[in-house]
């Protein structure tokens, strides 16, 4: 199945004009192999293997997004709705290319996974972040605080659950309740 576009606007502006001409999509199967390069090359997420992100965007393309500069991915989120609490986006990974940072794309995709997410009746959502990172924190926080609803930080993963050594504590938050950006 080839990408749809995603035809809900943006309401909020691009943080940056040269953001403005990314497409955001639902993922095929074709993009897992980007997706991957993304993960891997962002050096800060855990990647998983260039099969389980074909299959994501198989199976998971709903609740999921990327971004296209051209032709090129240059950013994707992966989401699914929890089995058990049918009112909630998880928000599995978050990434963009190296050269799209620092413009407001994930936020902007973030954006537009919420608003779909919230016509289908789901209205919190649920991501885990580490302690150390600054960026996920700040992303998750302003969209709570623009979208006017809580978020709330509990221990989820102890560094005790990730076998090697080496990974931090992931902490959960949950955001919500939250409906459709206006």
């Amino acid at each position: 199945m080839a990408a749809q576009s995603l035809e809900t606007p943006d309401r909020r502006p691009a943080a940056d004009a040269t953001n403005a001409d990314v497409r955001l999509q639902e993922p095929g199967p074709a993009d897992g192999p980007e997706l991957w390069r993304i993960a891997r090359d962002s050096r800060v997420l855990d990647v998983n293997s260039p099969y389980s992100y074909a299959l994501w965007c198989r199976d998971f393309a709903g609740t999921s997004v990327v971004a296209r500069d051209g032709d090129a991915l240059c950013g994707f989120i992966t989401g699914y709705v929890r089995p058990a609490s049918p009112d909630t986006l998880f928000v599995w990974q978050v990434a963009v290319d190296a050269s799209h940072r620092g413009r407001g794309l994930a936020r902007r995709m973030l954006d537009r996974l919420a608003d779909r997410a919230g016509a289908r009746g789901q209205s919190f959502m649920e991501a885990t972040v580490t302690p150390g990172n600054a960026a996920s924190t700040a992303m998750f926080e302003s969209f709570a605080r623009d979208r006017g609803c809580a978020l709330v930080r509990s221990p989820l993963f102890g560094a005790e659950h990730f076998p090697g050594g080496g990974h931090e504590p992931e902490v959960l938050f949950r955001i919500g309740p939250f409906a459709p950006a206006n």
